[in-house]
């Protein structure tokens, strides 16, 4: 779809499609590209778990972990029930070497669902923090 087409269409519609071109974005490994497409509704749906979960792993696959983090924690804001928020703030938290907040993020996430990458995730966490300590 064309600018002028998205421009054309009720907001709501071209929110949406703004939203569906950011997760293909996301998918094709074109996080800068995702998070443009995304900026307006950044803008416009602070309130939308989705839209920050969203960036939130745009900015992860870019290397901007603090906006990643801010992104995260502001979903977990507006649903703290979130598993897979918590799990990629872990990440994010991992990433930025801060183990031991990531590993009670990956804790809870696991405990919300315990999928086997969220249980391999704690055991790297806990490995990087004994090697740390030892």
């Amino acid at each position: 779809m064309t600018d002028a087409a998205a421009a054309s269409q009720p907001p709501e519609e071209s929110r949406f499609h703004a939203f569906r071109q950011a997760e293909d974005l996301v998918a094709r490994r074109r996080p800068l590209d995702a998070l443009k497409a995304l900026q307006p509704l950044l803008e416009t749906e602070t309130d939308k778990p989705s839209v920050h979960l969203l960036a939130g792993r745009a900015y992860f696959h870019s290397a901007q972990l603090r906006r990643a983090e801010q992104a995260f924690t502001r979903v977990l804001e507006l649903d703290p029930t979130d598993h897979y928020a918590r799990f990629i703030l872990g990440r994010t938290l991992q990433r930025l070497g801060r183990f031991v907040e990531a590993l009670a993020q990956m804790r809870m996430a696991s405990a919300m669902n315990p999928v086997p990458e969220y249980l391999e995730a704690i055991s790297e966490v806990k490995a990087h923090i004994a090697l740390r300590d030892s």
